[in-house]
């Protein structure tokens, strides 16, 4: 008998030059079901200058920033939380390096490799550690509680009792005891 790991959430954002282009989104959406994350939740949303810059406060004062931000600000992104095993270090597996150049040329098969443009343009973005996962998840999803969805749904995720709805662009139980 094999022992489950338990789930772990991260978050996961398409830019918005992805969510521009629904044919490849949904390519990538098809992509991360591949590789076995569950869409716990799921959300389009376009961001003010403000709360870009918010989200990318770490990168304040970089020669980046303000290109990311005008960036990030510029149309709808889809942001999801994604939970799988070891989700955050998988995610970024299948992301990607961030530089797209080096990842085009080392790791091709991976998003950013197929679909990233530039270092900003990279298609994707994902939480790097436990810690920045639960505030990126916290801060797009301030009505989601991660301690009552470890008691409540995460049973079901781990016991596969799922689908996935394409149209909501999230995972739900499918055992009429819940």
């Amino acid at each position: 008998m094999s022992i489950l790991k338990p789930l772990q959430l991260t978050l996961a954002i398409l830019k918005p030059d992805i969510v521009a282009q629904p044919h490849i989104a949904s390519q990538i959406k098809n992509i991360i079901l591949r590789h076995g994350f569950y869409f716990v939740r799921s959300k389009l949303l376009t961001l003010t200058r403000a709360k870009a810059e918010e989200f990318y406060k770490e990168h304040e004062g970089k020669f980046f920033h303000n290109r990311l931000v005008s960036f990030m600000s510029s149309g709808p992104i889809s942001i999801h939380i994604l939970a799988r095993e070891n989700a955050i270090a998988e995610w970024r597996k299948l992301m990607g390096p961030t530089k797209v150049l080096r990842t085009i040329y080392e790791n091709p098969e991976s998003i950013r490799g197929q679909f990233g443009l530039t270092d900003t343009r990279n298609s994707t973005h994902g939480s790097d550690s436990p810690e920045t996962a639960k505030c990126e998840i916290k801060f797009f999803f301030p009505e989601f509680n991660i301690k009552e969805w470890e008691v409540s749904e995460a049973p079901l995720f781990s016991d596969r009792k799922l689908e996935f709805d394409p149209v909501k662009g999230v995972h739900f139980c499918v055992d009429p005891k819940w």
